[in-house]
């Protein structure tokens, strides 16, 4: 019965996204219906030219907007991305929505311009990012620690934080912000974003404002120090989940703080993989935040504690793999894969699911969340993984490097329809390895590189050992 369920539910897709990208494995592994899948959850949750954050959401999230962009809507839907990042600031002139982890924007701002090459779209994000820099700079950076203030990146809920952090007797308030201590804490994410940010600016800057690159590389730099001094346990080979208004340190695990540290190049490859080594992982994949608080339970797990959500996995993912951790990576692409094909004998990006594989929207205030479906992150955190690790697409100022990893198996890849700019390409892989021994464009050997100047329909051939 699953099986006919699948069957329908992907001639669905297929008939209903006719200008969607098409995945081909040469076994039966189900991933090609995962990307299929991630596809059509990008589009079906488009609205006109809005990128709405899942099926069972009706608005729309500055974080959201900037991880789905950043993850693949860039690449794939150029005009839905830049449409949905500009929706989510006031007017052009500085990034709206919920302060403290808003600054993520920036990050997704200047893949669009790699990806994209647009530099109108580059001049009115730097002068956005750069006002809204300034702001946070002046209202949420603490000068004693030298690092930002507020919540994690994404958790709102206060499902997320131990006491003091939250306050037991506002346990009817989901928000985060209404547990008053929530506003000076300093979180791993939000701060490892702080730094990328800066990292961007710098990179924007050296086109738009040449004079400022200097700065924003100083600033970055500070941060780091203050990041790895306060964050950091080199020792143990382990990161703080925060530090709380009374400048205790919260020992949890906090998946996408992991994940960004890594991605960003806040540790070293060994050290990133000392931390990937000592991390808690379930048998579907790491739990964001680790492990349960005093209220909560693995039979009564909170929302945002001891619970699955698949975008943080695809990017702890993406860690695993700079850091050289290939087993890993591929553990949390499986189990990512099978939850969404099989968790409820429907394919479906769930937002949530408990360590057990269950879809839910786990314990907050007393009361149990409802599952939520087709989150849009979810699928395009896996079309980061197809687009950006098993074929490899690596966004540079002049073009399109590529590192792939190809297939676990080293069975054949192809993926056809790629756009970029003004290209189409067509990708091919085979073999396995780490190695790249033969890259072809339009049957003539070449350098694992597309030029941004790239025009109609590429042939990429890839053979790895």
């Amino acid at each position: 019965m699953k099986k006919i369920i699948l069957i329908i539910f992907l001639l669905w897709i297929v008939s209903s996204a006719l200008h969607a990208q098409s995945l081909h494995y040469s076994n039966t592994s189900g991933k090609t219906n995962v990307f299929d899948l991630a596809i059509w959850t990008m589009d079906n949750n488009t609205d006109g030219l809005l990128l709405k954050a899942g099926a069972d959401y009706g608005g729309e999230w500055t974080r959201d907007i900037s991880i789905n962009s950043w993850n693949a809507v860039s690449l794939l839907r150029p005009d839905v991305a830049e449409h949905s990042l500009w929706n989510v600031t006031n007017n052009r002139k500085t990034i709206g929505h919920q302060y403290w982890d808003k600054i993520i924007w920036v990050i997704a701002a200047w893949n669009h311009y790699l990806v994209t090459g647009r530099e109108q779209f580059l001049f009115q994000a730097y002068e956005c990012s750069k006002a809204t820099m300034l702001q946070l700079e002046d209202s949420v950076f603490d000068k004693t620690h030298g690092l930002f203030m507020g919540p994690a990146v994404y958790q709102d809920g206060i499902a997320a934080y131990d006491e003091p952090v939250y306050d037991p007797s506002l346990d009817d308030k989901s928000y985060v912000l209404d547990h008053s201590n929530s506003h000076s804490i300093m979180c791993l994410s939000t701060n490892a974003v702080y730094y990328q940010a800066y990292i961007c600016l710098a990179e924007m800057a050296a086109i738009c404002e040449p004079t400022t690159v200097k700065a924003y590389r100083n600033k970055a730099k500070a941060l780091k120090r203050s990041f790895r001094y306060h964050f950091f346990n080199k020792q143990e080979g382990k990161l703080y989940y925060l530090i709380d208004h009374q400048g205790r340190k919260h020992e949890y695990q906090e998946a996408l703080g992991v994940a960004y540290t890594i991605l960003f190049g806040l540790v070293s490859k060994s050290e990133a993989k000392s931390i990937i080594a000592n991390l808690y992982r379930s048998d579907n994949g790491v739990p964001t935040v680790w492990p349960c608080f005093p209220r909560f339970s693995k039979e009564k797990p909170g929302r945002h504690n001891v619970m699955i959500w698949p975008h943080v996995n695809m990017f702890y993912a993406a860690a695993c793999a700079e850091a050289g951790m290939m087993d890993t990576f591929w553990d949390e692409v499986n189990d990512i894969s099978r939850l969404t094909l099989e968790a409820d004998n429907t394919p479906n990006f769930h937002e949530i699911y408990t360590i057990e594989g269950i879809p839910s929207g786990g314990w907050q205030c007393g009361q149990l969340w409802p599952p939520l479906n087709h989150q849009t992150w979810c699928a395009t955190g896996m079309l980061r993984i197809y687009l950006n690790y098993i074929i490899g697409i690596q966004p540079v100022l002049s073009g399109l490097m590529f590192r792939p990893v190809g297939s676990e198996e080293g069975t054949p890849i192809e993926i056809r329809g790629i756009p970029y700019r003004n290209a189409l390409l067509d990708v091919s892989i085979k073999g396995k390895g780490s190695h790249v021994s033969s890259f072809k464009v339009n049957g003539k050997e070449s350098k694992p590189f597309i030029p941004s100047s790239g025009t109609e329909k590429i042939k990429i051939t890839i053979l790895l050992k």
